[in-house]
């Protein structure tokens, strides 16, 4: 069964595209363990997100834009916190900027000490998020993404689905 860390380290590996990586630098960047990404590439591969070819794990990208745009959002439900200071998050993500109006309610952020954003806390996929976005500009805007197909609100999710649509067959 899939694990919220699992996603993440996915979307870490497709973020890399045709960059070599090893697992324990995916660790170093992701803020987590060797064994826990040894293990996610493990459980995600038997999913069917990643897949050997040629002695590397390569993301599988179809099934990956699947599960994000379907069943995300069931496996994971959105958690949705107390005000505090983050780093902006799906549709108050700069990736949204120039495709939705903001409204007036806080923005949606991941809870960081370093964050210049107040707004309501998301739950991020995993504790590791806010410290891997800060060094990975792609991983960024996949997790923001992927946190608007998790909120559940219509507009954002139409929008969200485009974005990783096109973030998904640059890389």
């Amino acid at each position: 069964m899939l694990k919220p860390q699992d996603i993440v380290i996915v979307m870490k590996i497709l973020a890399k595209g045709t960059q070599e990586w090893a697992q324990g630098s995916l660790a170093v960047e992701l803020g987590m363990s060797v064994s826990e990404v040894n293990a996610g590439i493990k459980r995600s591969s038997h999913a069917g997100l990643l897949r050997k070819k040629d002695n590397k794990v390569v993301p599988v990208k179809k099934s990956i834009e699947e599960f994000l745009t379907h069943g995300l959002k069931y496996v994971f439900p959105i958690e949705r916190g107390e005000p505090t200071r983050g780093i902006p998050t799906s549709s108050a993500s700069p990736f949204f900027k120039d495709a939705l109006v903001k409204d007036s309610e806080l923005p949606p952020v991941w809870a960081d000490a370093d964050g210049k954003v107040k707004g309501y806390t998301l739950k991020p996929l995993y504790k590791c998020v806010p410290y891997a976005v800060k060094q990975d500009h792609a991983l960024y805007q996949y997790l923001a993404i992927i946190d608007a197909l998790r909120s559940g609100r219509a507009r954002e999710v139409n929008v969200a689905k485009k974005l990783l649509q096109k973030a998904i067959s640059v890389t």
